[in-house]
C-alpha cells in the first residue's frame, strides 16, 4: 500500500485561548473551519498578537501524510505553496520528514491556518488558503498517481469541484483505491450534494467524524453509517470519545477509543486517526484492529499541542500498533 495524498499545503499557527470571548469577537463556530480573507486574516493575526503560539506544518491529509511517514510507509503529498516565509517552512519540514512530495510553489502568499485553542482542547481555525486554493486540474499528472495504490482526498478540497472530479476520475482510471475524510460540518452543509455525487460514484473508504456524518445525511452516527455504508466499500464514523463506527458489507461494528483521556489539543486527531487505520491496512489487519490503531494514533494526538508528535511517542506508538497488528 503506498498512498498519495492531496490537500491544502498549510502552515498552522496555534495559539491557546483563555476562554471562548475572542470566538465570539470573531462570530466563529467554536470547532468549526472557517475560510477567511487577506483582510480578516489581518484582524485575526493582530487579535492574537498578544498570545503565545505555535508554527507546525498543518492540512488534513497532510497530517495524516506526515503520520504515514513517521511510522515508516511509503507516502506523497501533492499540494501547492507560496514562495514565502511560510510556504519555505512547509517545503522544508516536507523535505526533512521524507515524504515524497509533489509541492508546486508560486510567487503568492501561502495558505495559513490559525488555530485558537480553547481551555477545553477544542479547537476552532480561521484558514486563509493563498496559494493552496490555485490547485487545478492542469497539476494532476497520470505519471504521478501511477505510483501509488491508494489516493486519499482532502474533505476542505470538495469546493474545488473541477479539481476533485479530474483527480478521482484519473485515480479510478489507473486503478487506485480512493479514500476521503470530510472537512468541517459547515464545509459539507455547504457542499452536500457534490459531496454525496462523489461518494456515490467515486469513494472506496469514506471518514467522517459526527458533525461532519450528520451534515452530510442528518442522522447520529448509529444510523448515518448504514446509509453511507451502501455506497462505498469501508465507511468509518469516528465519534469523539465514544469511540468509532465502522462498517464493511455487512460487518458492522463499533470500536471504543484506546484511553479516555482529557485533551489538551483535538487539533489532528481525526487525521491521525485515518493514519492509523490506513497503517492498519497497510499490513492486512482486520478491520476492528484497523480502528483501534486509528484510536491509538489520536490519543497521543490530543495530549500535545499540535500537529507533531516526539520521537519516545512514535516508539510507544510502534510498539503498542505491533501488539494490536498480532492479536
Amino acid at each position: 500500500m503506498k498512498v498519495l495524498g492531496i490537500g491544502n499545503a498549510l502552515v498552522d499557527i496555534l495559539a491557546k485561548l483563555p476562554d471562548d470571548s475572542l470566538l465570539k469577537e470573531l462570530n466563529v463556530a467554536k470547532g468549526s473551519m472557517n475560510l477567511i480573507d487577506a483582510e480578516m486574516r489581518k484582524k485575526v493575526f493582530e487579535k492574537m498578537a498578544g498570545l503565545e503560539t505555535k508554527m507546525t506544518t498543518g492540512g488534513s491529509v497532510s497530517n495524516t501524510i506526515l503520520a504515514l511517514k513517521r511510522i515508516g510507509e511509503p507516502v506523497g503529498f501533492l499540494g501547492k505553496i507560496g514562495n514565502d516565509e511560510y510556504g519555505n517552512f512547509y517545503l522544508r519540514k516536507m523535505n526533512e520528514s521524507g515524504v515524497e512530495q509533489r509541492l508546486i510553489q508560486e510567487p503568492v502568499f501561502s495558505g495559513t491556518a490559525l488555530a485558537m485553542i480553547t481551555p477545553d482542547g477544542e479547537r476552532t481555525f480561521c484558514t486563509y488558503l493563498g496559494a493552496a486554493a490555485d490547485m487545478q486540474k492542469d497539476d494532476l499528472k497520470e505519471s504521478v498517481f501511477e505510483q501509488y495504490t491508494h489516493f486519499y482526498i482532502e474533505g476542505y478540497l470538495v469546493q474545488n469541484h473541477e479539481l476533485i472530479e479530474t483527480a478521482s476520475k484519473m485515480a479510478r482510471s489507473l486503478g487506485l483505491k480512493t479514500m476521503i475524510d470530510l472537512a468541517s460540518f459547515n464545509v459539507v452543509a455547504a457542499d452536500r450534494e457534490f459531496i454525496r455525487n462523489l461518494v456515490d460514484n467515486h469513494v472506496d473508504i469514506f471518514l467522517a467524524n459526527e458533525e461532519e456524518a450528520y451534515a452530510l445525511t442528518g442522522k447520529r452516527p448509529s444510523d448515518a453509517i448504514h446509509e453511507i455504508a451502501e455506497k462505498v466499500e469501508t465507511a468509518i464514523i469516528k465519534d469523539g470519545d465514544k469511540g468509532s463506527w465502522v462498517k464493511q458489507g455487512d460487518v458492522l461494528m463499533h470500536v471504543p477509543v484506546y484511553k479516555k483521556i482529557k485533551p489538551i489539543d483535538t487539533t489532528a486527531a481525526g487525521d491521525y486517526y485515518a493514519a492509523g487505520f490506513f497503517y492498519g491496512m497497510a499490513h492486512n489487519a482486520g478491520l476492528e484492529q484497523c480502528a483501534r490503531l486509528g484510536s491509538l494514533f489520536s490519543y497521543y494526538i490530543i495530549q500535545v499541542i499540535g500537529t507533531q508528535l516526539p520521537e519516545a511517542s512514535w516508539d510507544e506508538i510502534r510498539k503498542v500498533a505491533g501488539e494490536i497488528i498480532k492479536n
